[in-house]
């Protein structure tokens, strides 16, 4: 099974081994993902990424509806294990 996370970019640059590249917060956790799939991207667009890669931009009213998702999962994991 394969699991794709939404991010929000905060930074772009250019490397020459990698093509573009961004700086992508997921809830502020940031990694440098590969934007090879999407060079249209922005700073502050939402983009899908899997194994180190964007794959899609997201609209932002989605990419937030599915945080908040993952933000209750994680409330009632916690939940969960506290019990």
């Amino acid at each position: 099974m394969c699991l794709a996370v939404p991010g929000r970019i905060i930074s772009i640059s250019e490397d020459p081994a990698l093509f573009k590249v961004g700086r992508v917060s997921f809830g502020g956790v940031i990694k440098q993902i590969s934007l090879a799939y999407v060079p249209e991207a922005k700073v502050d667009d939402y983009v899908i990424v899997h194994a180190g890669f964007a794959l899609t931009i997201l609209d932002p009213e989605e990419a937030k509806k599915t945080l908040n998702y993952i933000k209750q999962i994680e409330t009632i994991s916690q939940g969960n294990i506290q019990n």
